[in-house]
């Protein structure tokens, strides 16, 4: 498996200096697409073509005719770093040599978040949700904890069904919490199906890039009507990798589980805006959140097969495969 770490850095920048930009840029920007993300119109400009078709196959295309509320320009420059800079005032961000799409689609993700956290007190979440017989479970972790690989894990059993397997949106509604699916198609790894054999199909007709990763119809292998566009949430499973420790997984208090949400930075690297009023946002959230939830935690320092039984069997109670 290849394991990206987030090596770019956010840079805020006025609303003259996104101008300044826009005219710099402007005109080698070939392609224009614009995504629906859970209501906002996020805009995608680039000259990559390689970029432009990952857009098109990651997310639902918004109309032509609407307006959008978020940007990203996407292009590379010579002797230029590679850096991030937003403009929080039009919502406008900047990618200079990021090669990586898996950035650039959580950038586009992130952009969308910014907007609904403070117009529509919509939050997001890093994380993956499936629906089980219509009770939801979000799988919430640092990268490079198991999230995905447990996530297709539980794909395969009968009655389970995918909201989302790296980002959805949640709006708190009275004493539920609704998750919402955030993208069309999903950015699998290339291993896999080293894992799950079940998803063999699906790799054998993929195209990867260089980082092993392809967005991917995963409907191709499942079926229709094992992907949703919501559920209810009921429980969360919060990853980590702790080889110290000697626990499998352990029931946590709301307490203990936000706590341990603000110390990995809210288990999402790609968030653009992360000052102190936006902080005490996403704590809050996630505070309301985990006092609605049945809320355990999983140490996937054990072998996969030992905490994928812990999840299945010991903290969902699914039986088969």
């Amino acid at each position: 498996m290849i394991t990206i770490k987030s090596k770019y850095e956010v840079k805020m920048i006025s609303i003259e200096e996104k101008d300044r930009l826009m005219e710099k840029y402007g005109e080698r920007l070939l392609y224009e697409e614009r995504a629906d993300i859970y209501g906002c119109c996020i805009k995608l400009l680039t000259d990559i073509k390689y970029m432009k078709e990952r857009w098109e196959e990651s997310f639902y295309p918004m109309s032509a005719h609407v307006r959008s509320h978020g940007r990203l320009i996407v292009t590379n420059e010579e002797n230029v770093k590679q850096q991030v800079l937003y403009d929080p005032l039009s919502k406008t961000a900047f990618l200079i040599n990021i090669d990586y799409y898996g950035w650039v689609k959580s950038l586009a993700l992130s952009v969308a978040s910014d907007i609904l956290e403070d117009n529509h007190g919509i939050n997001s979440v890093h994380g993956a949700c499936v629906d089980i017989d219509g009770k939801g479970v979000c799988l919430i972790a640092p990268s490079g904890t198991g999230k995905t690989t447990h996530t297709y894990g539980l794909l395969r059993i009968k009655g389970v069904r995918v909201v989302s397997d790296d980002w959805f949106f949640v709006r708190l509604m009275g004493e539920q919490a609704v998750a919402f699916a955030s993208e069309k198609n999903f950015y699998i790894q290339a291993d896999i199906a080293d894992v799950w054999g079940e998803y063999q199909k699906l790799v054998e007709k993929a195209e990867f890039d260089s980082k092993g990763r392809a967005v991917v119809n995963v409907r191709w292998v499942v079926g229709k009507g094992k992907i949703l566009p919501m559920t209810t949430l009921k429980k969360a499973i919060l990853l980590k990798r702790d080889p110290e420790d000697q626990s499998v997984f352990n029931k946590l208090l709301p307490k203990e589980a936000s706590h341990y949400i603000e110390s990995v930075d809210f288990c999402n690297p790609h968030m653009l805006v992360k000052d102190e009023r936006k902080t005490n946002l996403r704590k809050q959230f996630f505070k309301e959140l985990f006092n609605s939830l049945e809320i355990y935690i999983v140490n996937t320092a054990a072998p996969i097969i030992q905490s994928h039984k812990a999840i299945k069997e010991e903290i969902l109670g699914l039986l088969g495969l």
